[in-house]
């Protein structure tokens, strides 16, 4: 049975496998602060449907309240540990599952299993509060193994933690013209490639949100990480089958076992 991958923009992505949807860092918002989306239709109703949907940290695009409350009664969210407490609008999630992970934990949804593992990324709920809760990727495990990486830098301890996976979702870019740490650009992403040497990736977190009032200073940098990052990937592991789809769009991909 083959994995399905379906990329609605920035770091939202459906991972249908062995009959369970999962669901990414949901956003489902027109304009979020002073970012617009500026790519991309929002997603339809259709891409609300999840059994389980994976936040990898606290950031507001990616832990998003308005969107997870469009999600469907009973649907599970998993969370970094600590957002609970340090996201208040969470607690009036009452029609939802909510689990905190930490890096190492495993839930088990239908027949996939789904692995908490580290990332190196600002954790905070900005711009106010402490660390309190890990900035998190996820492996999902089914038919393949395919890991989110959620927003995360380099670390020596990445491929080994991951562990042997089918498929990486890799943030490529960001909202703005520059990246700080913890983060991968679509050079660092094809280094990461080259570490975890999975059979197919599909490029995620670039070319849908822009500051708004930047749209004529240095547009390339908002477009162009993903066909930087498949040349990129060419250079640094021509083995791995790289798949940029647009807004919408979906890949399944065949996992030989």
């Amino acid at each position: 049975m083959p994995v399905e991958i379906t990329w609605w923009g920035h770091a939202t992505c459906t991972v249908a496998d062995s009959g369970v949807r999962l669901l990414t860092d949901p956003l489902f918002a027109r304009r979020l602060a002073h970012l617009r989306r500026r790519r991309g239709e929002l997603p339809p109703p259709a891409a609300w449907r999840a059994d389980v949907a994976l936040v990898s940290h606290l950031h507001a695009d990616h832990l998003h309240v308005p969107s997870l409350e469009r999600l469907a009664e009973g649907t599970r969210l998993l969370v970094p540990r600590g957002a609970l407490r340090a996201v208040p609008g969470l607690r009036r999630l009452s029609h939802l599952t909510v689990s905190e992970v930490a890096p190492g934990d495993r839930v088990t949804v239908g027949e996939v299993g789904v692995r908490a593992v580290s990332a190196r990324h600002d954790g905070r709920r900005l711009p106010l509060g402490p660390h309190r809760s890990p900035a998190l990727g996820y492996v999902i495990e089914g038919e393949a193994r395919t890991y989110f990486a959620g927003d995360t830098g380099l670390f020596d301890a990445m491929a080994q933690e991951v562990g042997r996976v089918d498929v990486a979702l890799l943030p490529v870019g960001g909202w703005g013209p520059y990246l700080g740490t913890g983060h991968l650009d679509a050079g660092r992403a094809a280094q990461a490639l080259a570490r975890l040497a999975p059979r197919s990736a599909v490029p995620v977190h670039y070319g849908t949100y822009w500051p708004i009032g930047m749209d004529a200073v240095r547009p390339h940098e908002f477009h162009a990480p993903g066909d930087e990052f498949v040349r990129l990937a060419a250079e640094h592991a021509p083995e791995v089958a790289v798949h940029r789809l647009g807004h919408g769009e979906s890949v399944r991909l065949e996992v030989a076992r």
